[in-house]
């Protein structure tokens, strides 16, 4: 017997010996995981120029240090900037990103197998253009967000809204003319959007995205563009369902966003606590005002607004209604955006472009706004850093908290491109990303390298 318990201590004295070296070398091999990128002039987010030619240390998933000169170990892979504009991952702030040719495509046209599968060829085709991070805001895409943050599926991170809030008869009512008061379709089966009346149904709407991993609350407010339903004119949601939303989204820490285009849905949506307004392109420069007062950020659509909807005829799944609503929208949207920038909102971009046509050009919504007379500097702050300030509103809710998004510094999520180019000179180099982006890094991993 004594014999048998000095082998099993011998044994356990030797698993305990094995475990602490494995320990080590695992701690030795994340230690090591470091990538050098030398000689490279760095537009860190936020300042008016370029640094010099610096080098950046990244270690796991962050930036560990930037200085000239870095000295590091022998075995760290070293990647030479060759004097390129090193800039913080591009943001869009308004995809979604199951979402192909419109809102009811997953309903008539496909399942939501095949939804998922195109969406994640959606997500390649951001990380190819350099958009690392993406606000969703509407669709079932919390399932896709969460195998994102668990490293099963490559793409940007998300920071998911969840399904839809709708009226009914909403902007994201995708039911069908006979269907009858509680009738739930397809899509609000599988968790695209929720129709929802009254302040209960609201609020539980509301804690069920949550619950499953929203990083915010979406809702639409009034009418739009690409829906049956809904009016552009109309107002929706009473300001106590808001309210609901916006008492649940706060209880989480988080915040509330909505789909408004005129300063009746606007301002019913300010008055009751929303920070966030996508689109906006029919309000005054009195509702403009307020919003610069009152802090809520403006989330800026340029090219549906200025460039398909000033064609709406070449969008080929848009219905005659759909199309006379677009031209409505186009022209009040260019006034609208100068207003925002005479008065300093703060302005961040998202495509709210999906399918074929347009997955390939989610540059293009941050560049268009030099059309309307963002200078350079401006544009590239909405997509990043202006960006990233509207992400922390997320609280406890951004599974992201661990760095800094949207900028280039010490501590913050090695998320940057590479450019053979200046985009503080010349913003039509971010659509050149097939040629002009020689290096994209999300989280520390290099998704390209033409260097």
């Amino acid at each position: 017997m004594k014999l048998k318990n000095t082998l099993i201590s011998k044994a356990t004295s030797q698993l305990v010996i094995s475990a602490v070296a494995a320990f080590s070398l695992t701690s030795a091999a994340f230690a090591a995981d470091q990538t050098l990128i030398k000689n490279v002039k760095i537009w860190d987010g936020t300042s008016s120029g370029l640094s010099k030619q610096q080098d950046v240390l990244i270690e796991g998933e962050l930036i560990k240090s930037i200085g000239s000169g870095l000295k590091v170990a022998a075995d760290v892979e070293v990647i030479d900037g060759q004097g390129k504009t090193m800039i913080p991952g591009l943001i869009d702030m308004h995809s979604h990103l199951c979402l192909q040719e419109g809102m009811l495509v997953g309903r008539d046209n496909y399942d939501q197998m095949a939804m998922g599968a195109r969406t994640a060829h959606s997500l390649t085709q951001y990380l190819d253009q350099g958009f690392t991070t993406a606000r969703d805001v509407g669709c079932n895409v919390l399932g896709v967000a969460k195998a994102i943050n668990n490293g099963l599926l490559p793409g940007p991170r998300i920071f998911p809204a969840g399904g839809f809030l709708s009226q009914t008869g909403g902007h994201a009512d995708t039911g069908r003319f006979n269907d009858q008061p509680g009738a739930i379709d397809d899509l609000e089966r599988h968790g695209f959007g929720y129709i929802v009346d009254g302040k209960t149904e609201v609020r539980r709407a509301a804690r069920q995205n949550l619950r499953a991993g929203a990083t915010h609350l979406k809702l639409m407010a009034g009418g739009g563009v690409a829906s049956e339903f809904d009016p552009l004119h109309s107002t929706q949601f009473s300001v106590e369902e808001f309210e609901a939303a916006v008492e649940v989204a706060k209880d989480y820490g988080t915040y509330v966003t909505v789909h408004a285009y005129h300063d009746r849905s606007v301002n019913r949506a300010i008055d009751a606590g929303v920070r966030v307004i996508e689109h906006n392109f029919l309000v005054s420069e009195k509702t403009i005002k307020r919003m610069k007062k009152e802090g809520i950020a403006l989330s800026a659509q340029s090219v549906m607004s200025l460039q398909a909807f000033g064609d709406p005829d070449s969008i080929t799944f848009f219905s005659a209604d759909q199309k006379m609503k677009a031209k409505k929208v186009n022209s009040g949207a260019t006034q609208m955006f100068k207003w925002a920038l005479k008065h300093d909102l703060l302005i961040v971009t998202g495509g709210d472009m999906f399918g074929p046509a347009y997955n390939t050009k989610q540059a293009e919504n941050m560049t268009w706004m030099g059309k309307v007379g963002a200078k350079p500097l401006q544009i590239m702050k909405m997509g990043t850093s202006n960006a990233a300030e509207v992400l922390t509103w997320s609280g406890g809710m951004n599974p992201y908290k661990y760095g800094a998004l949207g900028v280039i510094k010490k501590g913050a999520y090695a998320d940057l491109i590479l450019i053979d180019g200046n985009p503080l000179k010349n913003i039509e180099v971010l659509n050149e990303y097939k040629t002009k982006f020689k290096l994209i890094m999300k989280n520390g991993q290099v998704h390209k390298n033409t260097l």
